[in-house]
């Protein structure tokens, strides 16, 4: 009786991953709104450059736009498949052509990683936007860009040193 009962709540509990499906689709499902609005940021850019009603500041703003936006595709894309196939299911593509190199070798490890590392990316991209437009900024605003910029490149840091470690000792 009571292996059955084990048995029964185990096969629950392993079955259970099939509820973050919905999560790592929503986060796919996410990128085609990012691409909407990619897509409109582009329009404006290529218009403005069109009729040169762009200042050349203006312009170097959108395209880091367009970059910040590229990377937050890319952040949601190795989220939603990594996490997909670290806890829910191995994505079923063989060996396709096109199947991107980390995929099925991305661990939670390397995960926090990748996260952290797009993070930094997004945040420089972000505080290089307001270096490029500083009079359109106070000094206060400014310093909290930089200490949150800061705070992200030292926490991305500590990620790493972390894993490191823990890796290290893990191949004693």
């Amino acid at each position: 009786m009571a292996n059955k009962f084990e048995a029964t709540l185990e096969r629950w509990v392993f079955n259970s991953r099939w509820l973050l499906a919905p999560f790592f689709i929503g986060l796919l499902l996410a990128i085609a709104a990012l691409l909407i609005k990619f897509v409109q940021a582009f329009v404006k850019l290529a218009l403005g450059v069109v009729t040169q009603s762009v200042t050349d500041n203006d312009m170097i703003i959108d395209i880091l736009t367009l970059v910040d936006g590229a990377l937050i595709g890319a952040l949601l894309l190795i989220i939603g498949f990594s996490g997909y196939e670290n806890f829910v299911s191995k994505i079923g593509t063989g060996e396709h052509e096109d199947r991107p190199a980390w995929m099925g070798k991305v661990g939670f490890s390397d995960l926090k990683i990748k996260l952290m590392g797009a993070i930094v990316a997004i945040s420089a991209v972000e505080l290089l936007k307001a270096f490029i437009n500083v009079e359109d900024y106070s000094r206060q605003v400014l310093g909290w860009k930089v200490g949150i910029h800061l705070t992200f490149v030292i926490s991305g840091v500590l990620f790493a040193v972390t894993d490191r470690l823990t890796e290290h000792r893990g191949s004693r």
